[in-house]
């Protein structure tokens, strides 16, 4: 023990605020303004747009209020990793880490990352803006380019990472700063979108606005089978579980939180209200000032930014693109903060690379940090947007289903372990979540195949990773590996 005694402790210095403000800012990043366009192209009509945004939302939340009863039973860092590791084994558990680092963090952190190049290259005056585009290829080699883009999101990823390693208090005060000013931005955006509807485009969009369609090549839209129907709502649903994915950020730095027991459930259950009320306002009013082919056919898909056209005339768009910046950024630092924070707790099970388990002099697990930061660097060079969306959300969709699994499992093997708080609607609510969750993972594999098996791929490669890693381990380190 006394050798342990130097080591630098993780510091209990996030409040409520600061748990609600990171989970809220983790999920709202770039897909709300963004995504709508391929939902409608998905599924053609204004109904089902913000049944889509309602389905996730009701998932998201059921989902948070769900892990509140895990949060609490295990308060610590390593959120998920730890209630997988604890409701089934270290293989299960490891096979959640290694996805989160192979693709569902780094691949998130590299999807925000892109579209905050996205933006940047809109706001840039005169051929600035094409130098910093995904238009601009600064390296071809065979059929891989690299755009200036996919440099610029790396740059951000760097910056953020290094701002986080410096210490928790500075990632907390761009966290609460930024989400802060996204909040409200969007919420006056959605004011003043309001007073800005058009009668004739609300009337034309709400009419038959259950009617499920398909866009085609010449703008015009096709009625869809049930079969058809049920694939569309699933490749719809991509973007908004991927816009609000995030929510259980705060669990993986329960570590550093003040009151952990109480506030990491609180945190995901206001920040997963929060954002679902937003989410589904802002659709609203893209429905109340842009046509439905509008919205599938805006410009690289910036929704919002052709939403702000008509509210605010062409200053609003730049002040949009502004906000999405902002969005971006709070998200990706967020994303950051919290993903290291696995790692460590993976390394200290014997199941990482020995180093993310140390901290440094700021009581940060900076080496998780940098190579966070090298692989999501790696995936803002290997895929469009849309490619990150489908691999992430199936992976991601799949550990929450386990996880919330894991209630069930935890309530027949530790009966009388101290619990807090309890799933709110247990039984029938998480069981909900597991059988919507199914349902969507199921669709994907049928009709969005090439990326969710990509995805799908990574984890199972994990497998002979863990048993290799486990393999290795000496007689010496074996003892630290008990549970």
């Amino acid at each position: 023990m006394a050798k342990n005694t130097g080591q630098p402790k993780m510091k209990h210095e996030l409040s409520l605020l600061d748990g609600t403000m990171l989970v809220s800012g983790s999920m709202i990043g770039s897909g709300i303004f963004i995504v709508s366009a391929d939902i409608i192209r998905n599924v053609g009509s204004s109904g089902w747009l913000i049944a889509v945004w309602l389905i996730t939302g009701f998932m998201t939340l059921t989902a948070a209020l769900s892990y509140g009863e895990l949060s609490a039973m295990f308060p610590k860092a390593g959120g998920q990793y730890v209630y997988l590791k604890e409701s089934y084994n270290k293989l299960i558990a490891f096979l959640y880490g290694w996805s989160f680092f192979a693709v569902i963090q780094t691949g998130t952190i590299a999807a925000v990352g892109v579209a905050f190049s996205k933006f940047t290259a809109y706001i840039m005056p005169g051929s600035l803006k094409y130098l910093v585009s995904e238009d601009y290829i600064v390296l071809t080699t065979g059929a891989f380019k690299i755009s200036s883009a996919q440099l610029v999101s790396i740059l951000i990823i760097i910056l953020l990472t290094y701002i986080n390693t410096r210490g928790v208090k500075e990632g907390k005060l761009i966290q609460t700063t930024f989400t802060l000013t996204k909040i409200l931005s969007l919420f006056g955006l959605i004011g003043f979108g309001f007073l800005a509807f058009k009668g004739d485009i609300w009337n034309a969009n709400w009419t038959n606005a259950w009617d499920l369609h398909h866009l085609n090549t010449d703008g015009t839209f096709t009625s869809l089978t049930m079969g058809a129907a049920l694939g569309a709502i699933a490749a719809a649903m991509v973007g908004s579980i991927f816009s609000s994915d995030a929510w259980n950020s705060v669990t993986f730095v329960a570590g550093e939180m003040k009151n952990p027991k109480r506030d990491v459930a609180l945190s995901m259950m206001f920040g997963t209200i929060i954002v679902t009320v937003i989410y589904v306002l802002a659709n609203v009013v893209y429905t109340g000032v842009l046509s439905l082919h509008d919205i599938a056919t805006a410009d690289k898909d910036r929704v919002a930014v052709a939403a702000s056209h008509v509210i605010f005339g062409n200053a609003g768009t730049y002040v949009i693109a502004v906000m999405i910046m902002i969005s971006t950024f709070g998200c990706n630092n967020g994303l950051i903060l919290s993903g290291a924070r696995v790692y460590y707790t993976m390394a200290k099970d014997g199941l990482f690379f020995k180093r993310t388990g140390t901290l440094n002099k700021a009581s940060v697990p900076a080496f998780g940090l940098w190579i966070q930061a090298l692989v999501a660097s790696v995936l803002c060079l290997s895929g469009k947007y849309g490619d990150l969306l489908d691999m992430i959300s199936f992976v991601v969709v799949l550990f929450y289903i386990l996880t919330i699994a894991g209630i069930y499992i935890l309530r027949v093997k530790r009966p009388a372990a101290e619990r807090p708080y309890k799933a709110f609607g247990y039984p029938v609510l998480p069981a909900m979540y597991i059988l919507m969750g199914i349902a969507f993972c199921i669709l994907l594999v049928i009709y969005k195949q090439e990326y969710t098996l990509y995805g799908l791929g990574i984890v199972l490669i994990g497998i002979p990773i863990y048993f290799i890693s486990q393999r290795n381990i000496t007689n010496e380190d074996k003892p630290d590996l008990v549970n």
